[in-house]
């Protein structure tokens, strides 16, 4: 279905030991001069990328099921994107959108337009990042509802900007320190069906569980200690990204659409990791068939460069000159590769196999929980896959220490995957990836899983 951009032998090429004599010596210059706040998983240092394969410093090829945090959704250097970005580049680098105009900037907001999953007419604000998507949605909620609460949920991530880390509630460390964060939030729970049903997502009880879930927010918290007149917007990911690749039950989705409406609340979804075809369609929350208020989006939506979009209905974007802008937001070079690649994906049928790929993968891993003796649950959609690493399945008990060797030794088989939520492996490979390449990557994991859980 996919055109392939790489033709060696199927299968990474490791050559050395990890890391090499080459990423030994980079790891030594970061040790001394980067942030220690960065979290590596292992002792990757990437020199190139091509299609799903990353090769490092020394000469290893990986196979990369990370896609840089599902950022790069084309693949590694696709040469369509690299083109219009070698392109613009030469033409046009920067051009300030806070202060003046620029024709690609109106072209992408006609194309994100045509694909968003509420009918418009619609408005867009251009960032860097999908932080800065969600200071936006937060900033532009209070502004157009003159209420000043948020509602969002435990396990979220957001992003980590004052803002958007106040919503955030995925892990203790992201928070820590911080305070005092931005007022007005109050976090309720995500319905981590497996978690929270006895039985798991199959439970016949799971419905039940997401409604009560979404009914909490309308029977105690508007009933106690949060007025609905002073909620200016609800945020949530239709699947949540670093709480645990944790889909959200339909019925929630709808409830949480049915408060909003009651009490003039914006539903804004945040789409920065499920978007842009990662879940077999354009949105996430379009399995749900609700409509969203805002959508933030990121990550996947250039490819690789830095852009962050919050895209609303147009009556909602009514602030002045001056409420809000980005020096940066709407970059030319950024632009460019977005448009690149949304014309990759709808030309390659990147969505369609996204769902087809993702369907393949969860086919071969749906006996997982039953067989492999670590493996609590396996959830998603497209290729946005979570298996879940666990102590006890009874008991559910995290283990994440266990999901962390695993994914180590995946590594050093050359496969790149990255934790999320506190004990699951997160599975996001660039949507160009081949029902072979998934198997490779498959067979691997699961003699990881058995070798570990021995």
């Amino acid at each position: 279905m996919t055109t392939k951009t790489i033709t060696p032998a199927l299968g990474p090429k490791i050559k050395t030991a990890l890391p090499g004599p080459n990423a030994e010596r980079v790891l030594a210059g970061d040790k001394e001069y980067i942030s220690p706040s960065y979290t590596r998983s292992y002792p990757l240092v990437a020199k190139s990328g091509r299609g799903i394969v990353v090769t490092d410093v020394d000469g290893n090829e990986f196979y990369d099921f990370s896609a840089g945090i599902a950022v790069t959704s084309t693949g590694h250097c696709h040469p369509d994107v690299v083109a219009a970005i070698q392109k613009q580049a030469g033409e046009l680098i920067h051009m300030s959108g806070t202060d003046f105009y620029y024709d690609h900037m109106v072209q992408l907001a006609e194309r994100l337009s045509k694909i968003a999953p509420m009918p418009g007419p619609h408005k867009i604000y251009y960032g860097n990042s999908g932080a800065e998507a969600i200071e936006c949605a937060l900033k532009l909620a209070r502004y157009h509802t003159r209420r000043q609460n948020i509602i969002a949920f435990y396990g979220a991530f957001h992003g980590r900007t004052m803002g958007a880390v106040s919503l955030t509630a995925s892990k203790p460390q992201q928070r820590r320190r911080f305070a005092p964060l931005v007022p007005g939030v109050t976090h309720v729970r995500y319905p981590d069906v497996y978690r929270g049903c006895v039985g798991g997502s199959q439970d016949k009880h799971a419905d039940d569980f997401a409604l009560g879930c979404a009914r909490f927010i309308e029977e105690k918290l508007f009933r106690t200690t949060l007025p609905p007149e002073e909620v200016a917007a609800i945020f949530v990911e239709p699947v949540q990204g670093e709480g645990g690749y944790v889909v959200a039950p339909t019925i929630f989705m709808q409830e949480l659409r049915r408060i909003c409406d009651r009490h003039g609340i914006l539903l804004v979804v945040d789409e920065v990791q499920s978007g842009v075809a990662r879940t077999g369609k354009w949105w996430a929350v379009e399995h749900s068939g609700v409509e969203p208020d805002m959508v933030c989006i990121a990550k996947g939506i250039a490819s690789g460069m830095p852009l962050g979009i919050t895209l609303t209905r147009s009556e909602i974007m009514d602030w002045v000159p001056g409420s809000h802008a980005s020096t940066f937001g709407g970059n030319p070079v950024c632009i460019a590769a977005a448009l690149a690649t949304l014309n990759v994906i709808e030309k390659e049928h990147l969505m369609e196999n996204s769902a087809e790929v993702g369907a393949h993968m969860m086919q071969r891993m749906s006996s997982w929980p039953s067989k492999l003796k670590l493996v609590g649950d396996v959830r998603g959609r497209g290729l946005m896959i979570g298996v879940d690493i666990v102590k006890d399945k009874m008991t559910k008990e995290y283990a994440a220490a266990e999901r962390d060797l695993i994914i180590e030794k995946a590594f050093e088989r050359g496969i790149l995957f990255l934790g999320c939520g506190p004990s699951t492996i997160r599975i996001c490979p660039p949507l160009v990836v081949t029902k072979q390449e998934a198997d490779v990557a498959t067979d691997v994991l699961e003699e990881c899983i058995r070798q570990v859980g021995k």
